[in-house]
């Protein structure tokens, strides 16, 4: 679908208004007002899971890479339903062989999600269905890492919800081992690389509108009075830099480079459920804003929140030594807000496109993403080539905010960041 539609002026271009840009693709709304859980339970809001609306002309111009069904296992059906939010279930090169959750009847809702008849009780188990090629890990973000490492070390690709690693450095260097000893594909499903915005940056910068960022900024506000049902209550006074990157892909989504160095500032949450004495990571921010130097050498803010009302979602801007983008976006009256503007002295920048879905594949929730994402991941496969957002991108995303937290908990010290590469 075109996103940039008008040159205004040398140098300028504009990008549609949400209401006119829905009105003529059918995209939906943004990352707030969210609805939507799955399993039949009473509906609840969570931020993210809104669905976008059907576009009819996502699938123009679709063409199979090969006619090859890829055989899938997913894992992971909790509060947010994730494990069949992606929609693997109705990519015509994907036949789903087995489905997983710990829980008995979330593992029904799956396979029923899912269309799938076989059921295994763990991931441990499912992992040794010599059937399975590919596995999508959409389980509690602590076992993200050790579940990565266990369907690969059975010989199988993985895709993963965010983030890669939990808190640990070490075990990002372990998963990029992992990565290279068994030489499967990895590919970490950050919902911002498919944002609207995001993609438009990435497209902009990689044709040298951009030249190289002088400063960008993340931002990823997502206010809860309590801490979401999570498995054994590991969101429960998550700290927010061990959850960052729907901010820092604001500048590693956009250029594919990295955050070397950080201070970070925390502040202490006034909510019961972000007291240190309340949680099991003694984290007593709600709050942690970090300032990266990064490998072009330029500057970024980054930040995350639990604890502040008001507007919510992922959003950011940068500017660069040739152009600067923008977006905006308000709390209420989502039609009418814009998603994005570059200014700058490139006048040959090409139309953004989004890669086209293919037949019943929706665009899905957090902004339209989740199609995009697995159709990725699955073609990635087929085509035998790295994933967008490979094991590289998600460390250098994920281990960023971690130092950044360890930096919050002395006062902003500025720490180096270790750097990830294959």
């Amino acid at each position: 679908m075109k996103m940039l539609l008008r040159n205004d002026e040398a140098g300028t271009i504009a990008f549609p208004t949400r209401r006119s840009f829905l009105q003529t693709v059918g995209l939906g709304a943004a990352v707030l007002g969210l609805t939507g859980i799955a399993h039949g339970a009473e509906e609840k809001k969570i931020q993210g899971f809104e669905k976008t609306a059907a576009d009819p002309a996502a699938s123009k111009n679709w063409k199979p890479v090969s006619d090859r069904k890829i055989r899938v296992g997913i894992v992971g059906y909790g509060v947010c339903g994730f494990g069949a939010e992606f929609g693997f279930q109705n990519h015509p090169n994907v036949e789903i062989v087995a489905v997983s959750d710990l829980i008995p009847e979330r593992c029904a809702g799956l396979a029923k999600a899912c269309r799938c008849q076989n059921t295994y009780p763990s991931l441990e188990e499912l992992v040794k269905d010599d059937k399975i090629e590919a596995v999508f890990v959409a389980t509690d973000a602590p076992s993200h890492f050790k579940h990565c490492v266990d369907v690969m070390k059975h010989g199988k690709h993985v895709a993963t919800a965010v983030p890669a690693v939990f808190g640990s450095v070490e075990d990002a260097d372990r998963l990029l081992d992992t990565v290279k000893s068994t030489g499967r594909k990895y590919m970490m499903f950050e919902t911002s690389y498919f944002h609207d915005s995001v993609y438009a940056m990435r497209q902009i910068y990689n044709a040298g509108g951009f030249g190289k960022l002088v400063y960008s900024e993340g931002e990823y506000y997502h206010y809860c009075q309590t801490a979401i049902p999570s498995y054994k209550g590991w969101r429960d006074g998550l700290p927010p830099q061990w959850y960052p990157t729907h901010s820092n892909a604001y500048y590693v989504g956009v250029t594919g480079g990295s955050f070397t160095e950080v201070s970070c500032m925390g502040m202490t949450s006034q909510l019961k459920w972000l007291q240190p004495e309340n949680n099991i990571y003694k984290n007593p921010f709600g709050t942690e804003i970090a300032s990266f130097r990064t490998s072009e050498g330029g500057m970024a803010r980054m930040a995350v929140s639990w604890d502040t009302p008001g507007q919510g979602g992922e959003k950011g801007r940068i500017r660069g030594q040739k152009g600067s983008f923008s977006e905006e976006r308000k709390p209420t009256a989502l039609a009418n807000t814009a998603f994005g503007r570059y200014e700058g002295i490139e006048k040959n920048l090409p139309e953004i496109n989004r890669p086209p879905l293919p037949p019943g594949v929706e665009p899905g929730g957090h902004d339209g993403s989740h199609g995009y994402l697995m159709n990725e991941f699955v073609t990635a496969i087929l085509e035998d080539r790295k994933p967008l957002v490979d094991v590289v991108q998600a460390l250098n995303m994920t281990v960023a905010g971690i130092v950044a937290h360890q930096s919050a908990m002395k006062n902003g010290e500025l720490m180096k960041i270790p750097q990830y590469k294959l």
